[in-house]
């Protein structure tokens, strides 16, 4: 599917979910069309292909830590398969469908709608997992059901990482998901703060959550805190479950103990369970609110992604510059060596023996015969000019790879093809892209002034509806 194909199937979308993000929409294609004429993005693909336009909230553990319960008390319906062994080995996106009851597709779904955030992820998937033709349904499958609860967002739930031969690919994904995510639910069991078969795994899943920038969105959940009622020691499993956190660098957070109501050994009226259950109540219902509210903060989000990836191409067009403007002096003074010493080369040969000599003579006595050969050397000079060039660039990308990817990946992308530098080394070309870009920060500025609007009023007087 092209850029413009699927910016319009998001449009679509998004005229019923919230038509202010149509006008971000425009802006993400500016952005693109930046993109595509630095060779920063290729041409088949856009910078909105990671976003989810549907508020997405991820429930990430090892298995037995009630992920599976969780999510089927929040639905209100027998959605995942519970129990204390690793049960599915696939990630699951479950969102709202037409019939009441669970609907279960494979993740090819996933992987060929642009409207999910999931969108041609078997290509990322071949790069971790090299087996042959679509993976994507090995890692992943959808499920719908009709439900208030999920109506206008995605819930995916994560597998039990306990598949060895799979851990790579599911690790990477993980790493996806959590970047792509509105909200980050990670689960712990309060029998067993930190597993040690597991203890690779959370340090994977509670170190990826510590290199995100938005760490607001990671809420880390005890669950199962019933099982600490015959001790009556609460206190005690949270302190040694913040410091088994906290040895992996985890110093703050939005921390909560939950418990099944439905699957817990209380004993009704005691001190206790009324303690665990006033606990529960209070940590489930402010993750309930987080849930709820997500689309708005989705809203929020991908404006705030089109202002930072504007601002991340104005840093780089400068290194753009650079590298074309080193390139440039390469590939003239390769191509002056070249030509000289083809010209070199015919002098000498023409002038090496009375027999060559006589016959270039003849060659050059006729127009028609001095065109041929003015020719045959422009043609070799074109053919060695754009075959050194494209080593010239490759070579160059290559070193550019640890400084910056991005502009490594557009000097390769220029090494495939017939481009001309002059746009790029021209001041003023540069000039207008960090413009424009500048242009789109300020117009994502206004975009979420807009987005406050539906929520806020300082000044009191705005109608209420």
């Amino acid at each position: 599917m092209s850029p413009d194909e699927r910016y319009h199937r998001i449009k679509e979308h998004l005229a019923e979910e919230n038509p202010i993000l149509i006008e971000v929409m425009e802006k993400f294609e500016k952005l693109d069309k930046i993109g595509h004429e630095t060779g920063l993005l290729d041409k088949s693909e856009t910078y909105t292909s990671d976003i989810s336009w549907w508020p997405l909230i991820s429930v990430l553990g090892t298995f037995s830590t009630g992920k599976s319960s969780f999510i089927n008390h929040y639905l209100k319906s027998q959605v995942q398969i519970s129990g204390n062994q690793a049960i599915d080995d696939k990630f699951t996106v479950v969102c709202y469908g037409p019939n009441p009851a669970v609907t279960t597709l494979p993740g090819l779904a996933l992987d060929a709608d642009p409207r999910f955030p999931f969108y041609n992820i078997n290509e990322e998937i071949k790069k971790v997992d090299k087996g042959e033709g679509n993976r994507t349904n090995l890692y992943m499958q959808l499920k719908t059901l009709k439900s208030d609860n999920i109506k206008g967002k995605i819930l995916i739930d994560s597998p039990g990482f306990d598949a060895d031969s799979q851990r790579d690919a599911i690790l990477k994904m993980t790493d996806h998901i959590i970047n792509i995510s509105d909200l980050v639910l990670i689960f712990f069991d309060a029998r067993h703060p930190e597993p040690g078969a597991m203890r690779d795994t959370l340090e994977h899943l509670v170190g990826t959550a510590m290199k995100h920038r938005d760490a607001n969105k990671m809420l880390y959940i005890l669950n199962q805190i019933d099982t600490t009622a015959k001790e009556d020691n609460l206190e005690d499993v949270m302190g040694a479950w913040q410091r088994a956190l906290s040895q992996k660098g985890l110093m703050s957070g939005n921390f909560y103990a939950i418990y099944n109501e439905d699957a817990a050994e209380l004993t009704p009226g005691s001190a206790t369970s009324d303690r665990l259950k006033r606990k529960k109540d209070e940590d489930i219902t402010r993750i309930y609110e987080r849930m709820d509210g997500v689309s708005i903060e989705r809203s929020y989000r991908i404006i705030k992604t089109l202002e930072d990836r504007a601002e991340s191409l104005k840093t780089k067009i400068p290194r753009l510059q650079e590298a074309y403007q080193t390139l440039s002096r390469n590939i003239l003074w390769t191509d002056l060596i070249i030509i000289s010493g083809i010209i070199t080369s015919i002098g000498a040969l023409s002038f090496s023996s009375p027999l060559v000599q006589t016959s270039f003579s003849s060659l050059y006595s006729t127009a028609l015969g001095a065109t041929l050969t003015s020719t045959s050397i422009l043609i070799l000079v074109i053919l060695t000019h754009f075959k050194l060039r494209g080593f010239l660039a490759k070579r160059m990308a290559k070193r550019w790879m640890d400084k910056d990817p991005d502009v490594s990946r557009s000097l390769m992308l220029y090494s495939k093809g017939w481009k001309s530098l002059l746009r790029v080394l021209l001041p003023s070309w540069n000039k207008r892209k960090v413009e424009s870009l500048s242009s789109l920060v300020n117009e994502s500025k206004r975009s979420i002034q807009k987005l406050n609007d539906q929520f806020v009023s300082p000044s009191g007087m705005k109608e209420e509806i």
